[in-house]
């Protein structure tokens, strides 16, 4: 009885690659045809360059799967349009804006700026990757 029952098993195993293979065709076709970052990654440059450091790359897209807007735009104070608010390192070294988190606690904090001043010299202020939001309102 034990040979019968292991004469099975390749056809069982088989059975099952081809529905785990037929479920992942099905999950390809369902999903959307053309991907794109939201919500992009954002530039800052207005003084970085000025002062001696790169521009900042703030992967916004990174952040937003892990938090709500409101986190930021409303608990923080982040204004809701790119190049709207004054960041200065001062503030986010007493905890405002970015230093709300990075703060070595929740985040590394602000001496370890090739983190965050990694942008290539030159770089232009703004948005780069999609800047639109499925979210309330245009930014």
């Amino acid at each position: 009885m034990g040979r019968h029952i292991e004469n099975h098993q390749p056809v069982i195993i088989r059975n099952l690659m081809v529905w785990l293979i037929l479920l992942l065709s099905l999950l390809t076709l369902l999903a959307p045809f053309s991907v794109h970052a939201e919500y992009g990654d954002v530039v800052f440059n207005k003084r970085a360059e000025k002062a001696g450091v790169r521009p900042v790359i703030f992967p916004h897209w990174f952040h937003r799967i892990r938090y709500k807007c409101n986190v930021c735009h409303s608990e923080i104070g982040f204004k809701m349009r790119a190049g709207a608010n004054d960041i200065f390192m001062a503030n986010i070294k007493n905890g405002k804006f970015c230093g709300a988190c990075h703060n070595n606690q929740i985040a590394w904090g602000a001496e370890n700026c090739h983190l965050c001043h990694s942008g290539l010299p030159g770089l232009n202020s703004g948005i780069r990757g999609g800047d639109t939001t499925a979210g309330p309102g245009k930014w």
